[in-house]
């Protein structure tokens, strides 16, 4: 008796009292309630909360409403921000909040610096004419396209990037390769490597991260949706959790802002099909 007291108590008194808010009679509400309970289920609804459930996991809880959306959106179901919103809050799904990093540049060195060439100019007409980069990747129209990972921050961690990337896209001469000041890109091994391939450097204002946003807004999603969320035993664990979301998450899926909500590589691959159809 005890129990079903309790339960009584703590269902009516909540009713009563958002009724008499609203001025609406309870008898009326506990109709709609009936209702309700007795309509038919929507598929449609229920295949959009199932879905919104498995891009939830497949994003590994990193997609709010604006990403829910698009997503939805290319699956067929027209909804606003707000209806993904509310699908979201129904199906249980929450986005993980960004936590503070240590910032890792070291530009205070007497090695030489390049001018900044790139000059904030983040949209490239085509792809492999501009490589943004900081230390363990280079991008590429918002793609990883080189990356190295090391215990120690030493120049050879950045030239193996660079000649990662140089490898796989086989990009041409005077390509600018832009950078923070870092004493690993101003050093005389990287300095070499830029000038083998014929590429051009550019590096940062001292201090200014906005400079090279788009490799600050690649470290800060990879730190956020995948990083934070991880308790590596080893280093070659975390190197392999890190390559996967690099190969399999963020370069084919994961959907970017800057790129109008598609994927580095679907972004790339209409960018091609334009050239390719001129």
């Amino acid at each position: 008796m005890k129990y079903s007291f309790i339960t009584q108590h703590k269902n009516t008194f909540p009713v009563r009292l958002m009724c008499q808010v609203l001025g609406v009679d309870r008898s009326c509400y506990y109709h709609y309630r009936r209702q309700m309970d007795t309509r038919p289920p929507d598929p449609e609804h229920e295949e959009m909360l199932e879905w919104v459930q498995r891009v939830d996991d497949a994003s590994d809880h990193t997609y709010g409403s604006r990403r829910m959306k698009r997503a939805l959106n290319c699956l067929g179901y027209p909804v606003s921000r707000n209806k993904a919103r509310n699908l979201m809050r129904e199906a249980g799904v929450q986005v993980r909040h960004r936590k503070k990093f240590k910032v890792t540049t070291n530009s205070n060195h007497k090695q030489p610096v390049y001018d900044n060439l790139l000059q904030r100019q983040f949209d490239v007409p085509q792809p492999d004419q501009v490589y943004a980069a900081d230390v363990t990747y280079v991008l590429c129209l918002r793609k990883v396209v080189g990356w190295s990972m090391s215990p120690r921050m030493k120049s050879q961690l950045v030239c193996d990037a660079l000649k990662m990337a140089a490898w796989q896209r086989r990009p041409k001469a005077g390509l600018i390769h832009h950078s923070d000041r870092g004493s690993q890109y101003a050093s005389k091994a990287f300095r070499k490597l830029l000038r083998i391939n014929g590429f051009q450097g550019s590096m940062s204002r001292k201090g200014d991260c906005w400079d090279n946003a788009v490799v600050e807004s690649f470290f800060g999603s990879l730190k956020q949706e995948r990083v934070q969320w991880r308790n590596y035993q080893t280093r070659y664990e975390a190197q392999q959790d890190i390559l996967q979301y690099i190969s399999s998450w963020y370069n084919p899926y994961r959907l970017h802002s800057t790129l109008n909500y598609v994927s580095p590589n679907d972004y790339e691959k209409r960018l091609l099909e334009t050239k390719h159809a001129a």
